[in-house]
């Protein structure tokens, strides 16, 4: 290179400067991959290749990129009728419009690509698509997702400083993308977790959430992210209207929105002294005069019956630190958390006990009602037996249980008090009630042991689902589990939980089929094979359907305000629930849409599963497990 070469290129510097230094603070936005972080693709409702809706799809696809780039987001519908695509997109808010509608495209194509279903969604780091069948705007659907690049991201040291400086971040920026509607929904922030970290949070919520659904979804991407991911560097959740992710880089082009953790390090350290200083001595010298003082009454009273210190053991068991409980929004809790209360006030509530308040009897004992001195009714749980069982039971069943009444579905007496719209809201509700648990609760459950005297009824006869006790949770990505303990009730449990020890979440949609049917019939699976009808009440279902005597097996009681063409919907929707196969069964999403959509056209059951009645059970599996009353109850199923 020669001088004038030289000069040339130092005089054309400062223009060079000016063009790459934008180019380079774009990077973190332009650079992005073409594989999407997650896609969803829900089986159960597949389209056919050229059809109207795919045609309808199609034109959907070329709409949304242009339209999505004007403000980031977009949603509009294509076609009218059974074939009608709703379909929306978003952009993250720190990208323009160029950044937007090639990451829309490129997520359109992708989506048609790798779905042929009638309800898909894909998620890009800079965009998201969804369509569907169903009309879903405005309506808050958390499924919270854990893209796999989650896994790639190192651990961190001093984790619990760590999530408790990324929390105070990512609750902070939550209130400003939902409190702020000019922020369209979206917030970045960062905040110093030491001297040489700092931590970069971003939210978004779908613009067509109100500021309480938008705060609502947030709180559950929050906990999804604390859970996967507060001891990792960075960590992302997706889901259908809401979007959390955060990186110990600045992974986002967005104005800095600064935060400020309340204690320094420093304070912290010097008050974490003090206490120790302080504390320590005072700590000994009570646990060794309180040892002393209890060792002496220990010594001086009588002993007291097994049942008073069972009862005591468990109360402390109960508020050991280290006890969790689910919560009805499925997340858990330590047990300091939960409500106690002194062992008078709770008899007093239920009056000793008394049989007059008794509303059921469980696994591990008897339930009663009670109420409090603030007029608040609860329901009682009294253990006994085996209390390390009876402890995991009442961990997971002791937050859900206030405030309701069993009912039992067979009474007569009950029966003529439930028309068909509060019949068809408790089949709704115990519905949506496993879609949340399967779905849309931070842990996926299997609940296990859905029967009628675990669907509570309040006094608006709303269904709510309880008795945790034999629950199960499963990973992010567990479908199925085996087990050698078959827990449950017969008459409600799927036969290849029963037979061979395994369940997912189609053994649950197998027990809220018999209960469909059991609603629908006036009549109760337990005992049904003494009747001349069938072997079992699903057997009996069966038969009048290939036999097109669908409405005799309807209630009468239920027939004087029934809409015939719904009760037959129901009963087709629990054949499908009770097939044999469970690949063959809906998931409860499906079941739930299924319920609420007249224009879905239901495909035929198969043959159900006609399980075996404990007394003939030839398992070697079921044998080699003890068929108490903890483990199985006898319902009445008969042999297939």
């Amino acid at each position: 290179m020669n001088c004038r070469t030289w000069k040339m290129h130092k005089d054309e510097l400062p223009a060079m400067l000016f063009i790459i230094i934008p180019l380079l603070i774009l990077l973190p936005i332009t650079a992005n991959g073409d594989d999407p972080l997650s896609t969803f693709c829900n089986p159960d409702f597949n389209y056919t290749r050229n059809s109207p809706f795919e045609n309808n799809l199609k034109l959907l696809r070329e709409s949304l990129p242009s339209n999505t780039s004007v403000n980031g987001f977009y949603s509009t519908s294509v076609g009218g009728d059974a074939d009608r695509v709703y379909g929306q997109a978003l952009c993250r808010g720190d990208v323009n419009s160029t950044v937007c509608r090639s990451c829309v495209e490129k997520a359109s194509q992708k989506i048609l690509n790798q779905c042929q279903s009638e309800d898909a969604l894909i998620w890009f780091e800079l965009c998201q698509v969804r369509y569907s069948f169903r009309m879903f705007f405005a309506s808050m659907d958390y499924t919270g997702k854990y893209p796999e690049q989650n896994n790639m991201e190192k651990n961190i040291s001093h984790p619990d400083r760590f999530d408790r400086v990324l929390t105070y971040l990512m609750k902070n920026i939550s209130y400003k993308a939902a409190s702020a509607p000019s922020n369209a929904m979206f917030a970045t922030g960062e905040i110093k977790c030491s001297r040489k970290q700092t931590i970069y949070g971003l939210v978004q919520c779908t613009r067509d959430m109100s500021e309480s659904d938008c705060h609502t979804c947030l709180q559950f991407a929050l906990g999804d992210l604390r859970a996967c991911c507060s001891s990792l560097e960075g960590g992302i959740v997706v889901s259908r209207t809401c979007n959390v992710r955060f990186e110990l880089y600045p992974f986002y082009n967005s104005s800095r929105f600064l935060l400020t953790y309340p204690t320094s390090e420093g304070a912290a350290w010097k008050i974490w002294v003090v206490v120790v200083v302080i504390c320590i001595p005072i700590a000994i010298l009570a646990v060794f005069f309180g040892s002393c003082a209890l060792y002496r009454r220990w010594k001086k009273r009588p002993q007291r019956d097994d049942d008073e210190r069972s009862q005591n053991t468990l109360l402390h068991e109960l508020a050991s630190p280290t006890g969790v409980a689910i919560t009805q929004d499925g997340g858990l809790v330590n047990s300091e958390e939960l409500l106690f209360m002194d062992l008078s006030l709770i008899m007093a509530a239920t009056d000793d006990f008394s049989d007059s308040n008794k509303l059921g009897k469980g696994g591990f004992g008897s339930v009663y009602k009670g109420v409090l001195p603030d007029g608040m009714e609860v329901a009682v749980k009294g253990y006994q037996g085996n209390h390390g069982k009876a402890w995991r039971s009442l961990k997971m069943s002791s937050s859900l249980l206030q405030n309701f009444n069993t009912e039992t579905f067979s009474d007569l007496e009950k029966r003529t008090q439930l028309d068909w719209k509060t019949c068809y809201n408790i089949i709704d509700g115990i519905a949506r009630g496993l879609l949340y648990l399967h779905e849309d609760s931070r842990l996926k459950i299997i609940h296990r042991d859905l029967k009628p005297s675990n669907i509570l009824l309040d006094h608006e006869m709303v269904a709510k689902i309880s008795d945790f006790g034999m629950a199960r949770i499963f990973g992010e990505n567990q479908n199925m589990a085996n087990t050698r303990r078959v827990v449950g009730t017969y008459g409600y449990m799927a036969p290849e939980y029963a037979m061979e020890g395994i369940f997912s979440v189609k053994s649950d949609v197998f027990s809220f089929g018999v209960i469909l049917l059991e609603i629908l019939s006036g009549k109760r699976n337990s005992g049904f094979y003494l009747t001349k009808h069938a072997q079992t009440l699903i057997a009996y279902a069966w038969r009048l359907w290939n036999e097109g005597k669908e409405l005799e097996f309807l209630d009468p009681l239920l027939m004087e305000s029934c809409p015939t063409r719904e009760a037959l919907k129901c009963m087709h929707i629990g054949l499908l629930c009770v097939q044999e196969d469970p690949a063959e069964r809906p998931t409860m999403s499906s079941a739930v849409v299924l319920l609420g959509n007249e224009a879905i056209t239901l495909p035929e059951p198969k043959h159900p599963a006609l399980a075996v009645r404990g007394v003939r059970i030839q398992s070697d599996l079921l044998l080699s497990t003890n068929p108490s009353m903890n483990q199985l109850t006898d319902s009445g199923f008969s042999a297939r």
